[in-house]
């Protein structure tokens, strides 16, 4: 079943100015609204992108108020497209690999994780197998830093969730209300 969702941006902090009201897939945000200072996520969990076509910088938020870009870890005011996120059963299990093509060292999580050191005696995720829902890796830890999302599926290398490295310092759950 399609999850249906609803998110509201809005060109000025706190939530005033123009806004665009948005219920699906969108890959090019720019003729709706010139910037992008708050939002309200009323329904769904989704994704954020800098620039059209899913591209750039990724900023996930799940159902809430975002009053200012900075509440979402936004390096600008600029978003050009979006996406809702798609995480199936509401199982999450997520196993990751020490070395490209699933090799090496792995471990495997069905639960957040804020400090993958912590865990694992690694600061590197070169590849990682998406079994059950959806997942954002962080480049530090405690959630900080640039965000990628993972859904189900094979990811062979780092650049497949597209990063620009291996680095990963913590991951969690999405969970969409």
């Amino acid at each position: 079943m399609e999850r249906v969702g609803k998110i509201t941006f809005y060109e000025d902090t706190n939530f005033q100015g123009r806004y665009y009201e948005c219920t699906s897939d969108c890959p090019e945000l720019n003729t709706h609204f010139r910037r992008c200072n708050s939002v309200r996520v009323d329904s769904g969990a989704w994704v954020l992108y800098e620039r059209p076509n899913y591209r750039g910088y990724q900023y996930i938020l799940t159902m809430g108020e975002y009053p200012d870009y900075q509440y979402w870890m936004g390096i600008n005011d600029s978003i050009r497209s979006c996406r809702i996120v798609r995480n199936g059963s509401g199982a999450f299990r997520i196993c990751v690999y020490e070395r490209p093509d699933f090799s090496g060292q792995m471990l495997e999580s069905t639960e957040d994780l804020k400090n993958l050191l912590e865990r694992w005696n690694l600061r590197e995720i070169n590849s990682a197998q998406v079994q059950d829902g959806a997942w954002v890796f962080y480049e530090l830890p405690e959630y900080r830093g640039r965000q990628y999302l993972l859904e189900r599926g094979q990811y062979r290398r780092f650049t497949e969730w597209a990063a620009m490295n291996p680095s990963v310092g913590s991951f969690r759950r999405v969970i969409n209300f």
